[in-house]
């Protein structure tokens, strides 16, 4: 078997001395003590068992087997020092991964990624849709979620903006589906199955009665959006979902957006390093939303 070879500072030690061909400018190129720099080509020499230098009136000169193996140490300390800060460029330029719930990603965050990427080109964004739980760390650098679940007490959380929410219908049917500031009782109401509660919350918000009509449900969120675009009936509507319907004309809200006591959080694994892409990313999202309120 291979004997193991000496430890990594000791060969650092020698490739400078090589280099300088004297202990006291490795020392200060390195920041210790000439001792220290001595002791560890001493170390060298006697786990290899052949001097290194040649010693005369405080100076050093490389043997022929010291020039020898300083060509190589340079030359593998070179390689791993390439290779780290290959590894370092790779980690710096890494794409941030960032898990959004899939209404806001679709009706919020992608129309305003062009936004980002033209402030930020050299920062690499993906996407990927997720609702309630998720692991951070593992792929995913980032969180965007409504606190209406648990998650690890671990998890370092932002808010992001309080969630907003309203009766929301095409402008043409305004009339037809509400009486004044009440919705009809002949209205269809438009729920979703992942907020199967929106109704009853906006209901109590407003200090009402939610009307008896069963309405129609719909799987996922941006659906019963869709179908209150179409005229189907009325849904509850988040104010940052549906602001940009609401400003082209394709959504009205004849009541007040509420706060309903829950929140949209960014989710880390740890705190972002200032100035770090993830944390410029982070920024962004609060300008944004400080920039267009509520």
């Amino acid at each position: 078997m291979k004997k193991q070879i000496i430890s990594l500072p000791a060969l650092a030690c020698f490739r400078m001395a090589a280099e300088f061909e004297s202990f006291s400018k490795a020392a200060n190129h390195m920041n210790l003590t000439h001792g220290a720099v001595s002791r560890a080509v001493r170390l060298l020499e006697d786990d290899i068992g052949i001097p290194l230098f040649v010693r005369r009136n405080r100076s050093v000169f490389l043997t022929d087997s010291g020039r020898k193996l300083a060509q190589s140490v340079a030359s593998g300390l070179g390689m791993i020092e390439d290779e780290i800060a290959d590894l370092r460029h790779e980690q710096a330029n890494a794409p941030i991964m960032v898990s959004c719930e899939p209404t806001l990603m679709m009706r919020w965050l992608i129309p305003r990624m062009p936004g980002f990427r033209k402030a930020h080109p050299d920062i690499d964004v993906r996407l990927v849709a997720g609702g309630g739980h998720v692991v951070l760390g593992a792929g995913i650098d980032l969180a965007i979620r409504r606190n209406d679940f648990i998650w690890p007490e671990h998890y370092v959380a932002h808010l992001l903006f309080n969630e907003q929410i309203g009766p929301v219908c095409r402008p043409d049917c305004v009339d037809t589906f509400f009486d004044g500031a009440k919705v009809r009782p002949e209205t269809t109401l438009l729920h979703t199955s992942s907020r199967r509660a929106a109704w009853d919350t906006w209901m109590m918000l407003k200090k009402e009665v939610t009307p008896a009509n069963l309405g129609q449900e719909f799987e996922h969120f941006y659906f019963s959006l869709q179908a209150a675009i179409a005229g189907l009936g009325v849904a509850i509507g988040s104010w940052h979902l549906v602001q940009d319907d609401l400003v082209s004309g394709l959504l009205a809200a004849p009541q007040s957006f509420l706060h309903d006591g829950t929140g949209y959080y960014l989710l880390f694994p740890e705190e972002p390093k200032a100035a770090s892409p993830l944390s410029k990313f982070c920024s962004w999202l609060d300008t944004l939303v400080e920039r267009e309120g509520s």
